[in-house]
């Protein structure tokens, strides 16, 4: 029966190396413990904090009217990167994340970088996915990309849209209930997809302007909107 008990126990531990080893070829890395906000932290801070831990989620509610980051501060130096995560919005609301992003030195807004939309108002039924820079004044012009187009900045700076044939359409986002993402952001190039299709994608070809690093953070807009995630994993690049 020992024997039986040991053969066992080896034939598990030897499961379990395989599972841990074909996670670690994955490459990607927990950002959220489920239990903490360890390796995060909140900016700009105001009167009370908006973002914790409930559930085993980040949830995000807004206190005031004004914007509110949670900055993944294990590495504010990223540049090439893959992240993945689920959100739902609970209420009405206007969330996103932020990739390489910056303080914005002019003082124009707290943060400067590109910005992934994710709330459910503004373009009809609600903004999917949408891409915007996030620049300060005299930095560069801002570039709104609608959702559902792709946007390609030209040496002069001017932006232009193209439509992506298999964007996320509106009834594709589960509202109030989970809907998982993937960022990638590989040299001038982005590309954002929401339950596993292509949202919106720019490449950014306007040189010595761009972002090549900085950090990546989760954004909350509007007072009394709730906003949850959940399983963050990032992989960053070579």
């Amino acid at each position: 029966m020992k024997t039986e008990i040991l053969w066992l126990l080896l034939v598990a531990l030897y499961l379990c190396g395989l599972t841990n080893a074909e996670e670690s070829r994955d490459g990607f890395v927990s950002l959220f413990d489920g239990k903490s906000l360890a390796g995060w932290r909140e900016a700009p801070k105001g009167k009370e904090l908006a973002w914790s831990v409930k559930g085993g989620v980040i949830r995000g509610e807004g206190k005031e009217n004004r914007q509110v980051y949670l900055i993944y501060s294990g590495d504010e130096e990223l540049a090439d990167f893959e992240l993945k995560f689920s959100y739902r919005l609970l209420t009405k609301g206007n969330t996103g994340v932020e990739t390489r992003a910056r303080v914005d030195k002019t003082g124009k807004r707290d943060f400067e970088g590109y910005h992934a939309d994710l709330g459910h108002v503004g373009i009809g039924d609600g903004v999917l996915g949408a891409w915007d820079f996030h620049f300060g004044k005299g930095t560069r012009k801002e570039f709104p990309c609608p959702r559902g187009t792709s946007l390609v900045i030209d040496e002069k700076g001017k932006g232009h849209h193209r439509k992506i044939e298999n964007a996320v359409q509106v009834k594709e986002i589960k509202k109030g209930d989970w809907n998982a993402c993937r960022i990638v952001a590989k040299g001038n190039h982005f590309q954002f997809f929401i339950n596993g299709k292509l949202s919106s994608e720019f490449t950014d070809k306007l040189e010595g302007k761009q972002l090549r690093k900085g950090f990546i953070g989760l954004q909350l807009h509007d007072k009394g909107m709730v906003v949850e995630y959940k399983d963050l994993l990032l992989k960053n690049g070579e």
